[in-house]
């Protein structure tokens, strides 16, 4: 599938940062809106998924997962707590609390998933399966390629 020219008056930039920023922007924007109806950001949406799978798991385990540092995820569990989408989990020691989803959660994480699918399947739709499947492993190639020392 070709590529678009960028909009009038907007030249494509050559830096890799400022293409993969703006192109962020815009998935996460198509995203929220697909899931607004749930009242989720897909970031929050993101969260929820990764303790879904995880079904308990400690918060340095879900921020891995995300490539979010562990103050940014407390922070944005906290909101989760207050929206009654998670609990808390009394590990082994006081320092290893687990988090999974709330009863709420759950239901709220079955009401979301056809939301995203559909945001998902719109992407797919219009980049073709295979042109997909390339862009996310470019995608996986950068972040590794980036985190090396």
């Amino acid at each position: 599938m070709l590529t678009p020219p960028p909009p009038a008056g907007r030249r494509r930039s050559r830096c890799a940062c400022v293409n993969l920023r703006r192109a962020s922007r815009a998935i996460t924007d198509l995203y929220d809106a697909a899931l607004r109806p749930c009242g989720l950001r897909v970031t929050q949406y993101s969260m929820l998924r990764a303790i879904h799978r995880a079904g308990t798991a400690m918060i340095t385990e879900i921020a891995e997962r995300l490539a979010l540092d562990r103050t940014t995820m407390s922070r944005n569990l906290r909101v989760l707590e207050r929206a009654g989408l998670i609990e808390w989990v009394a590990g082994a020691d006081r320092r290893a609390r687990r988090v999974r989803l709330s009863a709420t959660g759950k239901r709220l994480m079955e009401r979301a998933v056809p939301y995203w699918e559909k945001a998902q399947a719109q992407i797919a739709r219009k980049l073709g399966a295979g042109q997909l499947e390339s862009l996310l492993s470019a995608l996986s190639d950068l972040e590794h390629l980036a985190r090396q020392p």
